[in-house]
This record gives structure tokens, C-alpha cells and sequence, in this order.
């Protein structure tokens, strides 16, 4: 139902971590960690952003492809700030996830707090499971053709 598009880009967060290379840019994004699972008849999905603007998440969706970015940019103050420690990366970071058919990409519900950005999408009706009656002719048989 739901999958992910780059095997390769955990390896490349890795990498960026242990060069200390540059941060995301918007041609080329950095990876940006997530969870997902299964509750009830819906899937959850969060994002790891701390200290994004929500005004700088963009959400997309296009042919069941959902896209994600977001940009971190330096905290703006009235005062000059000489700054002591520097740990959280800046830039833009990205993910884009392929939704199956049976999820209903038209009820994506949205929501971001502290730092993490969650979406919760509804299976899609025609692929919940269902309990299906087996009528027989006869009183004691029930045959099944597969």
C-alpha cells in the first residue's frame, strides 16, 4: 500500500551526516526521516521536522505520488545574534512517497506539531476487507470456485 521511492537515500543521509556536506538545496534536497504505519482504516505517516515554519512545508499530490518538502531557514531575530552552537542543519529537505490504489488520496488529513508533521490517509473503501455470504443450492454444501 505503501512504498517507498529511494532504497539508496538513507545511505546518502548517512554519508551528508559523516563528510558534513552541504545542506539541501531546493534542486537537490536532503532526506528527511519518517514512520509509518497502520491504524485501524488508515495509514500514518510522520515526518521529523523540528523547527520548520509550517508556512515552509509544501505538500503535493499528483497520481498517487505524494511529495513533501520543507525549508529550514536561520531563525530571524531583531537583535545581532552571535551564535554559539550550530547543530541542526539548514536548507530543504524532501521525500516523496508512492500511495497505492487502496488508499483514499482525495481525505489526506494534515496536521503539524511540535516538529513533526503528520498525515493520516483513509484506506479507500473498495479495499477494505469484508466479510462475503456463501449461498449453496443445497441445505449441508457450500463449494467454492477459485
Amino acid at each position: 500500500m505503501l512504498m517507498r521511492t529511494d532504497p539508496f537515500r538513507e545511505f546518502d543521509r548517512m554519508a551528508q551526516q559523516a563528510f558534513n556536506s552541504v545542506a539541501g538545496t531546493w534542486s537537490r534536497p536532503a532526506a528527511m526521516p519518517l514512520d509509518a504505519y497502520r491504524v485501524g482504516d488508515e495509514f500514518v505517516i510522520a515526518f521529523d521536522l523540528p523547527g520548520i515554519d509550517p508556512d515552509a512545508i509544501e505538500l503535493n499530490i499528483e497520481r498517487n505520488v505524494l511529495t513533501v518538502k520543507a525549508e529550514r531557514r536561520p531563525a530571524m531575530t531583531d537583535q545581532s545574534v552571535e551564535m554559539q552552537v550550530s547543530e541542526r542543519p539548514l536548507g530543504v529537505f524532501s521525500r516523496q512517497l508512492f500511495l497505492g490504489d487502496s488508499l483514499d488520496t482525495d481525505h489526506i488529513n494534515a496536521s503539524y506539531e511540535a516538529g513533526v508533521l503528520t498525515l493520516r490517509i483513509p484506506v479507500a473503501e473498495q479495499a477494505k476487507p469484508r466479510k462475503i455470504e456463501i449461498s449453496g443450492g443445497r441445505s449441508d454444501r457450500k463449494e467454492i470456485d477459485a
